[in-house]
């Protein structure tokens, strides 16, 4: 049974471990085993920067020990998706393993900028601070989309009939 590393920002809701609960539900609906982030056990009763890295080194067990990653590529807390699931994404992408990402908006990333966020210089956007806004007609920086398989519409379970659709 292929295993199933399940990364995103859910981890940061209040009811995460219901939205884990949930997608290993899923998991095991269309075949997989889940491995959720917060299925780790950490011992909180320690220094914050060593609590921090067993995080981290739990974590990154849990993505070498998958063949699969599924990734909340969301905006999270601005325009872009959250960073910490963004490295996971290029860790397992190093590693070999097949990401796949979901957005409920897949929409060009240039689009996400309104009239007044954006300016026209021969050709190319740049953003009120000067910065030039990538327009490759991807929903996220071209890095990530270029290091998924796919990036679906919708949902974590609109992922897991892709990849079972496709008998990955």
């Amino acid at each position: 049974m292929k295993k199933i590393y399940i990364a995103g920002p859910d981890v940061f809701e209040r009811n995460s471990l219901e939205i884990g609960a949930k997608y290993l539900h899923l998991c095991e609906k269309y075949g997989f085993s889940g491995n959720y982030p917060l299925d780790n056990v950490i011992d909180f009763d320690q220094e914050k920067h060593k609590v921090a890295r067993d995080i981290f080194l739990a974590n990154e067990k849990l993505i070498d020990d998958c063949d699969i990653v599924i990734a909340n590529l969301n905006a999270f807390r601005g325009k872009e998706a959250d960073s910490g699931t963004i490295w996971e994404c290029g860790y397992a992408y190093a590693k070999g393993k097949r990401v796949y990402g979901y957005m409920q908006d897949t929409k060009a990333y240039i689009e996400n900028f309104g009239k007044s966020e954006k300016k026209e210089d021969a050709g190319f956007y740049w953003d009120s601070e000067e910065r030039f806004i990538e327009d490759f007609d991807h929903p996220i920086n071209l890095m990530i989309t270029c290091s998924t398989v796919e990036i679906v519409k919708g949902g974590f379970e609109d992922v897991l009939k892709t990849i079972s659709e496709n008998k990955i």
